[in-house]
């Protein structure tokens, strides 16, 4: 759009110095001689457009004066890093897993509930799940993949499979409800306080989160498997431990959420303080 005012004017240092500002090409171009790109009305004038910018990449176009080169259409880049980084593997796996949650449901409730290949199937689908929630996470942290839409809709996918898992057990008469209510009496709330203090930060995964979520996973897998005998029995302490462990690390994800918040009013009174002095 700049560059019809610059080749009207014939080209002349003071129509490029004015055309060539920073708007005129995303903000990063500082200057532009009488003969270069953004001056000339032919090809090179196109190079000022947002698809030019595009054409020549993120690095930039060297200086018409030689000068080093220098990125273009730094803005719009931004933006599509921005919009590219929520199909990364972390938030693809996390959204497989909400998917998982009603394909789960169904063969859970096949036939009754009680049809042996259907309970099998569903236990395939339950594993899929949480091996990718351990997966996900691993990968979002370890590659810089952590987004928005990751810190909302993780927590959500991994309480989802594990709520729909636990009611239709529950529903079916293989585990009572009192476990079921104190577990995701213990998951929602722990997933609320996250809401409420992720504005302070985020609280990382502890070593006993960890063993509790393997735990869980394991003993609702076992419930999920039509099985018997000494397996049938086993599965009863893999399921007391974890709801040991699913109360302790939810008093200590308590403790945590109130020093992290108090720590973050703390940071904020201070910051005020100091821009009045």
């Amino acid at each position: 759009m700049s560059g019809a005012p610059a080749s009207a004017a014939g080209g002349s240092p003071g129509a490029t110095g004015a055309t060539g500002a920073p708007g005129a090409s995303g903000g990063q171009r500082a200057s532009g001689g009488p003969g270069g790109p953004g001056a000339s009305s032919g090809p090179g004038a196109a190079s000022v457009g947002p698809g030019a910018s595009d054409a020549h990449g993120a690095a930039g176009a060297p200086d018409a004066e030689g000068g080093p080169k220098t990125p273009r259409g730094g803005k719009l880049g931004a933006a599509a890093v921005n919009q590219a980084s929520l199909w990364n593997i972390a938030n693809i796996l996390t959204m497989i897993r909400l998917v998982l949650v009603p394909g789960f449901v169904v063969l859970m409730l096949a036939d009754g509930g009680y049809d042996p290949a259907m309970r099998a199937w569903a236990w395939a689908a339950f594993a899929v799940a949480m091996i990718t929630d351990i997966f996900d996470g691993h990968l979002a942290r370890t590659y810089n993949l952590v987004t928005d839409f990751g810190k909302i809709a993780d927590p959500i996918a991994d309480k989802a499979i594990m709520g729909a898992a636990l009611i239709c057990l529950s529903g079916l008469g293989d585990l009572p409800w009192w476990v079921t209510i104190v577990i995701l009496g213990r998951e929602l709330g722990v997933t609320l306080l996250r809401f409420v203090v992720i504005r302070y930060g985020v609280i990382p995964a502890s070593r006993g989160g960890k063993m509790k979520t393997l735990a869980q996973g394991t003993a609702v897998g076992m419930y999920i498997l039509p099985l018997t005998g000494l397996l049938a029995s086993l599965r009863f302490w893999v399921m007391g431990v974890a709801i040991v462990l699913t109360v302790v690390t939810g008093l200590d994800y308590v403790r945590q959420a109130i020093v992290l918040r108090r720590r973050g009013i703390a940071e904020r009174r201070a910051a005020a303080v100091e821009a009045e002095r």
